[in-house]
């Protein structure tokens, strides 16, 4: 237990560090030595590898030739939300093409979809198989990381001060609405993985109305019950997650673990094919929601770097930790008096799972330390409409091989464009 203890203290440390060297200038960055040795080692990465690691979203996809839009809008609580937007693929150009949403996970962003290039990234193949592929970045990470008042640095408490409940219920609605009125179509595919998936279950939980703006859903990793996930790291959080929020608040670190650039020159050096610190670095990288050596492309592990953790609130990590404890899906849990003054009751409130009634598609795996068989057998079982509940076959198929994995295109994303043609 020491050890696991000791990587979680590790890790608060990290986002301690991230959050001191923010604004740090040039003249006084007592990292200025190492940035100069990563630099050097950068250089002799492949070229593309390093354009890949570096370039943000929008031009990564022009790198590869595809067409490419960005959407900039504003949530109700004002929040600058960025989408990334494929509307079509290298073939066809028709103009009849029905919209896919695809949801980031934690710590993540709109990059997930692409990093495996084309043909692999899904965002890709979703674009030539013939769909107009919509990426949005929700609040917090770092292409929405905006807001009309707020400053993230200088107004850190006000401005992280969500969790993905706020993320579902204003930001979500919010771009479906936009995308309905971008494309004129009614009801459109949406795909989520891991927290995207939370976030979809929550948006029709408390929004019924958004059910009819949906052809399916489809869940990859999907997480709502947490009471068996198995990453060590995340159990040792969740016992003090009671303790926790204060003690971010007391320490100022209301952003968990956001992007620096430092931290970017690190995954370049030390992740790269040639180093002899790679098996670390995956390791470490995939502590969290564990790790599948056969799927892990090792090329793109010092790309994967260059764009995560993309920035979340360190309340969306606490909220999942509420839910490792209480073995419950349900609201923000604020104390027996903050319940009391907040819901009118002693305990949060349940998501009604029972409302969620567009037809669901579950891919979930064994070795899967965040989404539990078990906890995604009960979510199955208390949502009104899935029509498919598919186990991943290779049995070591990890939480992030559903958006990196070398064989994800084969063991879900084809099966997943079959379901598609059959709405």
């Amino acid at each position: 237990m020491f050890p696991i203890i000791k990587l979680v203290l590790t890790t608060i440390a990290l986002a301690m560090v991230n959050n001191s060297c923010v604004g740090v200038s040039e003249e006084n960055d007592p990292f200025e030595g190492l940035k100069e040795e990563y630099e050097i080692a950068f250089k002799y990465l492949p070229i593309d590898l390093q354009q890949d690691a570096k370039l943000l979203v929008p031009d990564l996809i022009k790198k590869y030739d595809y067409p490419i839009e960005i959407h900039t809008i504003q949530s109700k609580d004002g929040y600058i939300l960025e989408i990334h937007r494929i509307p079509y693929g290298k073939q066809d150009l028709s103009d009849n093409r029905t919209a896919v949403y695809l949801q980031h996970g934690i710590l993540a962003s709109s990059a997930d979809w692409v990093l495996p290039g084309p043909g692999k990234g899904f965002g890709y193949i979703l674009a030539d198989a013939g769909y107009d592929v919509w990426m949005p970045n929700v609040r917090g990470n770092r292409y929405s990381r905006k807001h009309i008042k707020l400053d993230p640095l200088k107004d850190a408490k006000e401005f992280w001060d969500f969790s993905w409940h706020e993320i579902a219920i204003d930001d979500v609605p919010t771009i479906v609405d936009y995308i309905r009125e971008q494309t004129g179509q009614d009801k459109f595919f949406y795909i989520g993985h891991s927290q995207g998936t939370t976030l979809s279950y929550v948006m029709l939980s408390e929004k019924e109305d958004y059910n009819d703006q949906f052809k399916a859903i489809f869940s990859l990793a999907p997480i709502a019950y947490m009471g068996r996930m198995t990453s060590p790291i995340l159990q040792v959080i969740s016992m003090f997650s009671d303790n926790l929020e204060p003690i971010f608040n007391k320490l100022g670190m209301h952003e968990f673990l956001p992007r620096t650039d430092f931290l970017a020159k690190v995954g370049e050096k030390f992740c790269g094919d040639t180093s002899a610190f790679q098996i670390l670095c995956i390791n470490s990288l995939f502590a969290v929601s564990g790790f599948n050596r056969k799927q892990m492309n090792s090329t793109l592990v010092p790309v994967i770097m260059g764009h995560t953790p993309a920035g979340s609130s360190s309340k969306q990590l606490i909220h999942y930790a509420q839910g490792i404890i209480s073995g419950k899906f349900r609201q923000w849990d604020y104390g027996s008096i903050g319940n009391l003054r907040n819901y009118g009751s002693l305990a949060p409130p349940k998501y009604k799972l029972e409302n969620v009634k567009v037809p669901v598609y579950i891919y979930y795996s064994q070795n899967d330390w965040l989404s539990n068989t078990n906890d995604v057998d009960k979510l199955a079982n208390e949502l009104r409409n899935v029509q498919g509940r598919f186990l991943i076959a290779d049995s070591r198929f990890s939480h992030v091989d559903y958006v990196y994995g070398i064989e994800a295109p084969q063991l879900v994303y084809y099966e997943i464009l079959d379901i598609m043609e059959k709405h």
